[in-house]
């Protein structure tokens, strides 16, 4: 798989980094930047932002994120993606204030579009 493969856009379905499993749902867009970095733009519950950067080797994929909270603070963490196909992404992720005793898990499949005539 090559990183150019990764481009497009996702949906996804996850759970947050808690005992109560939370589940969300969403949107992930990738990019390449010029120098070949992954640019990520997700929205979480067709309501929160996020954003991040990241590198590819082996088909495994990691992103540093971050999002503003309610409260207009900063939130940063990791996402790591095993990338089964070009089309179908499976992570986990922490953030630094989540519940260490935890991961939130995400997985992504390619949006595509079909052609009717």
């Amino acid at each position: 798989m090559t990183l150019e493969e990764l481009e497009g856009e996702y949906i996804i379905e996850g759970s947050n980094q808690d005992a109560a499993t939370h589940t969300y749902k969403g949107k992930l867009t990738l990019k390449l930047d010029e120098n070949n970095r992954i640019q990520a733009h997700w929205i979480i519950n067709e309501e929160q932002e996020q954003f991040g950067e990241g590198f590819f080797k082996n088909n495994i994929l990691v992103i540093n994120f971050h999002y503003y909270g309610e409260d207009l603070l900063i939130y940063k963490g990791t996402v790591v993606y095993r990338c089964i196909t070009k089309d179908i992404l499976d992570g986990f992720w922490s953030e630094e204030y989540g519940n260490p005793l935890y991961l939130g898990e995400e997985r992504c499949a390619r949006i595509t579009q079909e052609i009717h005539c």
